[in-house]
């Protein structure tokens, strides 16, 4: 899994970047000697390298969709989004915003990233064999999932006037 997101030019924009309000240090840099990404104070490095390792132990499903399916169907059942599947599209609202509202019930971002495993394994049997390599609309929805996983674990901000 460190391979297929090693040194990414992309990986720092699309999934940490609209986490930027939470954390601004959102930049990565690649660590070749520990190959993973180099863990700074204030950044996500951390969370990104155990999601990375979670990845890593992942068994994919033959079809990572189920696993969005439910977090859709959530999403209609629960909180009555008039959403509705046409083929293998979600239609009536933005994908990103009914997985993120669909994570909700998601124990640990199990479904999520379950998903991500899918959608990895789906480029890496196209031959897309790096994140940046991707097919760009896919790439897009695999830094969708791993942004919302990320902002399902980022800890609250520390109170500052909480004391030491």
């Amino acid at each position: 899994m460190a391979s297929f997101f090693a040194n990414s030019s992309y990986l720092s924009h699309e999934v940490l970047r609209p986490l930027s309000h939470i954390r601004g240090c959102w930049e990565l840099t690649w660590d070749s000697e520990e190959e993973k990404y180099a863990e700074e104070e204030s950044s996500y490095a951390a969370l990104l390298n155990m999601l990375l390792e979670e990845l890593t132990n992942a068994s994919p499903p033959t079809c990572y969709h189920d696993n969005e399916d439910c977090l859709a169907e959530y999403v209609v059942k629960h909180l009555h989004w008039r959403i509705h599947k046409v083929r293998n599209r979600w239609v009536g609202e933005d994908y990103e915003s009914i997985l993120e509202q669909g994570a909700f019930h998601d124990l640990n971002e199990q479904d999520l990233i379950l998903a991500a495993a899918g959608r990895i394994r789906a480029a890496l049997k196209r031959g897309q064999k790096h994140f940046d390599l991707m097919e760009s609309s896919h790439r897009r929805m695999l830094a969708a999932v791993l942004s919302i996983v990320l902002y399902r674990r980022t800890p609250p901000p520390k109170d500052p006037e909480a004391g030491a």
